[in-house]
Order: C-alpha cells, then sequence, then structure tokens
C-alpha cells in the first residue's frame, strides 16, 4: 500500500501535465474538486477505484500503469506514441495509393476502352503524389521534410510537362522547360533556411 501512495501520486502529477491539463481542468474532467486533485497528488488521499479507471481512461493508460513505478507510464506512453506514428505513416500511405488507384484505373480504361495507351497519367502521378505528401506533412510532418518535398514537386511536375508535350508533335527545344526550375529551386533553398520566431 506505502509503494501505491508513493507512486500514484507521481503518476497522477506527471500524466496530468504531460496531457496539458490543470488541476482545476482535470477536476472539471473529472467533476470532482481541485483541492480533492490537489490531496492525491500530494498523496494525501487515494482516489476511488472508478476514478483511477476514469483517470486511466482518460490518459490511455491501464489502470495497473498508474499504480504502477513511472517506467511504466513512460513505456506505454512511448508505445502509445509509436502506435499513433505508425497510424500516421499508414493513412499517408493510403492517400498516396489512392492517387496511384486512380491513374491506374484511367491508364486501364485508355487501352481497354479508347484504344490509345494513358501512360501519361503514372507521370502526372508523381507530383499529385508529391503534392499529398505534402499536405500530410503539413499537418504531421517536420518541416525540414517541405523543403525536401518542395524540390522533388518541382522537378517532377516539370518532368510531367516535359513527358506530356514530348507526346504532341513540335519542333520546340523541350529541356528549356528545366530552366524553370532553377530559380524556383533557389527560391525553395531560401525558404528553407527562413526560422521560426516566437
Amino acid at each position: 500500500m506505502n509503494n501505491i501512495k508513493e507512486t500514484l501520486p507521481q503518476n497522477l502529477i506527471r500524466l496530468r501535465t504531460e496531457h496539458g491539463f490543470t488541476q482545476s481542468k482535470l477536476a472539471e474532467k473529472l467533476n470532482y474538486t481541485d483541492k480533492s486533485i490537489s490531496k492525491w497528488e500530494r498523496g494525501e488521499a487515494i482516489p476511488p477505484v472508478d476514478v483511477l479507471k476514469e483517470i486511466a481512461d482518460l490518459y490511455g493508460v491501464s489502470l495497473d500503469t498508474l499504480i504502477s513505478d513511472t517506467n511504466g507510464i513512460a513505456h506505454s506512453l512511448n508505445a502509445e506514441k509509436k502506435r499513433e506514428d505508425a497510424n500516421k505513416i499508414i493513412i499517408t500511405l493510403l492517400a498516396v495509393s489512392l492517387v496511384w488507384i486512380v491513374a491506374t484505373v484511367l491508364f486501364v480504361y485508355g487501352i481497354t476502352f479508347a484504344k490509345k495507351s494513358f501512360w501519361i497519367f503514372f507521370i502526372a502521378a508523381i507530383p499529385i503524389t508529391t503534392v499529398v505528401l505534402l499536405i500530410f506533412n503539413s499537418i504531421w510532418g517536420k518541416r525540414k521534410y517541405a523543403f525536401i518535398l518542395v524540390s522533388v514537386l518541382i522537378w517532377t511536375m516539370l518532368a510531367a510537362i516535359y513527358f506530356a508535350v514530348l507526346t504532341a508533335p513540335s519542333s520546340y527545344n523541350l529541356w528549356a522547360i528545366f530552366i524553370i526550375g532553377i530559380p524556383l529551386q533557389i527560391a525553395t533553398i531560401l525558404w528553407s533556411q527562413l526560422k521560426k520566431t516566437n
């Protein structure tokens, strides 16, 4: 019992602060007073079992983790973070696969019904994929990856335009389209060097 009286208050404090709750905000969520929360965190009282379960559910940990040493909480939170990161990757890949499914359906439609090879849809899918990755990176990712993705977008878009125009008969110097990428790439590099302000 002494062990619980020592570890529970530490775990309650750690979980509350990691989730960004004040004592009064937590008290509001649990329908208790902030004085009760304060007593629990000082080890002067132990919450009822049903409230402990409610707290564990609120923080996404097991009841056992809540009353165990703090290393168990750190492990539980780390496992939760890994699951969350894995889900973000899976959702992003599902969105990317949707782009390629559409490109494949259009290609199959072309060779089946239009009697033409629409391979250009696969070329167009590359910059579209990059746009999808940019969107998800802006939601979940890191700023440094945005620089790489914008660079990839610039060059894949120019390549897609090049291949699209290449199929049309012309006598133009199509390679010159890639010159447009040079100032765009310079602007992207400069943008990546901007520092965030507080």
